[in-house]
């Protein structure tokens, strides 16, 4: 039921602390791999792991303009995707809820939920005629909760409205979408990570003991720990599963 051999997986934002760790395992359970990513970073992750079966291309799917044409180059090059996963993010960063401009707040919505929404839909419609498939988008934990101001020692500022806004809104094109070609053979579903930081973020014990003491399991995530729940999501082993997000938080959302 887990069984990828023969499947071609895409990978948008595959390059990135977690995307990385899914390409490289992928590379071994699958017959072909395409990682996208910013700035020829999919290109140095297959040259640095020695990816065998992997194909790097480089895109910002920022730009909206040019995603579709994107897209339909790849599937000329490397045939319509049986299962698409979505990493993508857009985020104003540590930015003060009181200093964020309305343009700001504007633009994950404006490019990193209108990308998943053309990504989606764009290759769902190929997907549809060539026997379905699978996509996995990856939303947030704070998608479904705000922060808690306690757990960020000042002078760090608590994760930023807009993302959890725009991934809240991720959560429900996922379930739309679902809806949508729930007939057509197409799954859509996605994963809500909860605390795992980036390695630069946990340089800081004051912030690393405090994300761990608000998960039932105490510790942060592991990098790899989206693998497993992404896999079971692409494959047969899910294939009674749509419109779902699935939490991999060590249980932050639970208590």
């Amino acid at each position: 039921m887990f069984n990828l051999k023969e499947k071609n997986i895409w990978i948008i934002g595959g390059a990135g602390y977690l995307g990385s760790a899914l390409t490289e395992a992928l590379d071994s359970l699958c017959r072909k791999v395409v990682c996208v990513d910013l700035a020829e970073k999919a290109e140095s992750l297959v040259r640095e792991k020695a990816l065998r079966n992997t194909r790097p291309y480089t895109f910002d799917v920022s730009e909206i303009g040019q995603l579709e044409p994107f897209l339909d180059q790849m599937m000329a090059d490397e045939g319509v995707p049986d299962g698409v996963v979505n990493l993508t993010f857009i985020s104003s960063g540590a930015t003060r809820m009181e200093d964020l401009t309305a343009a700001a707040f504007q633009k994950p919505f404006d490019d990193s939920v209108t990308s998943y929404f053309v990504i989606g839909r764009h290759l769902a419609e190929k997907m549809k005629d060539h026997g379905g498939g699978s996509v996995v988008n990856f939303s947030s934990m704070y998608g479904h909760i705000s922060p808690d101001p306690g757990t960020y020692p000042a002078p760090m500022i608590p994760n930023p409205i807009d993302y959890g806004a725009s991934k809240a809104a991720l959560s429900h094109l996922t379930r739309y979408m679902a809806v949508h070609y729930g007939k057509k053979g197409v799954r859509f579903n996605a994963v809500a990570p909860g605390p795992f930081p980036h390695p630069g973020m946990q340089v800081d014990p004051e912030f690393m003991a405090a994300l761990s003491a608000k998960t039932p399991m105490g510790r942060i995530g592991r990098q790899a720990e989206t693998v497993g729940p992404t896999v079971f999501l692409l494959s047969e082993a899910s294939s009674y599963m749509t419109g779902q997000i699935l939490a991999v938080d060590g249980g932050w959302t639970v208590w």
